[in-house]
């Protein structure tokens, strides 16, 4: 018997559709996703954290004060100054954050900040810190992205 050109084809086939080809199709999809759409809910994440953190403290100071003397207890720094530094941070970073201004620098402080919380205030809060650490990290290596004034800044620099 001969086969006709009506017979289907014998043997395996190349996909067509199908479930594999859609997954590539979205993967690829993503991958082209700009980091600069990225960057802005990283930045945003970043800021909503801190701020809320620094605006409870200014709600109640003499609460502030008494958490960093009786439970905080910050190492080498006194308990009012690291208050007030604890406080400045986290309110001057989210605005810069949300601004994208300085972005690197207000994210190194940060990491920094958020390491002082987790080795010598709240170790066992590390699954919350490692979330802060991650985007930090990402900020810090990636900067602002587009939607910046880093950005901004950068490119009149390098028009002059």
């Amino acid at each position: 018997m001969n086969a006709s050109s009506s017979d289907p084809p014998s043997g395996p086939q190349p996909a067509r559709g199908g479930f594999i080809p859609s997954i590539e199709c979205v993967i690829g999809w993503l991958q082209r996703v700009p980091y600069s759409v990225l960057a802005l809910p990283l930045r945003f994440a970043v800021a909503t954290v801190f701020w809320d953190s620094g605006t409870e403290k200014l709600a109640d100071w003499s609460a502030t004060l008494e958490l960093f003397r009786d439970e905080y207890k910050v190492p080498l720094l006194p308990p009012d100054f690291a208050a007030h530094v604890a406080a400045s941070i986290e309110l001057s970073t989210p605005a810069l954050m949300v601004l994208g201004l300085l972005t690197r620098p207000a994210a190194l402080v940060l990491l920094g900040m958020v390491t002082v919380i987790e080795v010598f205030v709240y170790p066992q809060a590390w699954p919350t810190h490692i979330q802060w650490a991650a985007m930090l990290l990402v900020l810090l290596c990636r900067g602002a992205g587009t939607f910046s004034l880093d950005a901004l800044l950068r490119r009149g620099l390098i028009r002059r």
